[in-house]
């Protein structure tokens, strides 16, 4: 009986132990942390209703191109780094600001009937974000704890307006497809809080869109075509808190 006691005793004692983990992080009023995200990022492409037709320049009278056969965008992959800000309203909800620097480029493919026409424009930008989210999680079981999260950001981009000036290039078929340079998205997802000894890691998995369209329309035979691009970003995430 006695050996039980404190066989008992000691179980108590390691899990009231591991209750404590993660510095205890979370029972700061506002606390600070730092992300290394993956993100892949597409447009959703809305097309006019003449989007097929060949593409005659405003200044000339013969077709530039031959008739579309598709646009699309396939995922591309880009990283970020940054900091958190999380302020604790509850045992179970956080607001949370987690600005990041993103490296990240984004594709259109432009299919042609005459194929030698086909191209597949990139578009590089370095942007700033700025995300702002509620956090809602569950109670703690020992060293981990389920949430989810919700919110906006606003994204900037600070790559070189000159690298993207139309105006300065002669060769029709090296127009840029050129991007806002800021838009807001809206933003939603879930992740993991993961307690060790002195910190918390948290891997989490976001998906965003932004709520305008961010094509900049101009003359040339890439913008014509469409009439909206919506941007997305699937972001997985490491924070350390």
């Amino acid at each position: 009986m006695r050996l039980k006691l404190i066989v008992l005793c000691l179980l108590f004692g390691l899990t009231a132990n591991a209750q404590n983990w993660g510095g205890g992080v979370d029972d700061e009023p506002l606390h600070y942390g730092f992300t290394f995200q993956y993100i892949s990022s597409e447009f959703k492409i809305l097309k006019k209703v003449n989007w097929q037709d060949p593409y005659v320049d405003p200044d000339g009278q013969v077709p530039n191109t031959s008739a579309l056969r598709s646009i699309s965008s396939k995922p591309s992959a880009g990283f970020g780094i940054g900091f958190v800000v999380n302020k604790r309203l509850s045992d179970n909800a956080d607001i949370r600001f987690t600005p990041v620097l993103v490296f990240n480029d984004r594709s259109i493919d432009y299919q042609y009937v005459d194929a030698t026409d086909n191209n597949l424009k990139k578009i590089q930008t370095t942007l700033v974000e700025f995300p702002l989210g509620i956090k809602i999680k569950s109670d703690r079981r020992n060293n981990f704890r389920a949430y989810v999260l919700g919110g906006a950001k606003y994204s900037a981009d600070i790559s070189s307006v000159k690298k993207t000036n139309n105006s300065l290039v002669t060769d029709p078929t090296e127009k840029f497809v050129n991007n806002a340079r800021s838009f807001i998205s809206y933003e939603a997802g879930f992740g993991l809080d993961l307690y060790f000894e002195y910190f918390k890691m948290s891997p989490e998995i976001k998906l965003s869109y932004s709520t305008n369209n961010v094509l900049i329309d101009e003359p040339h035979r890439y913008a014509a075509p469409i009439d909206k691009l919506m941007l997305r970003h699937v972001t997985f995430s490491l924070f350390f808190e």
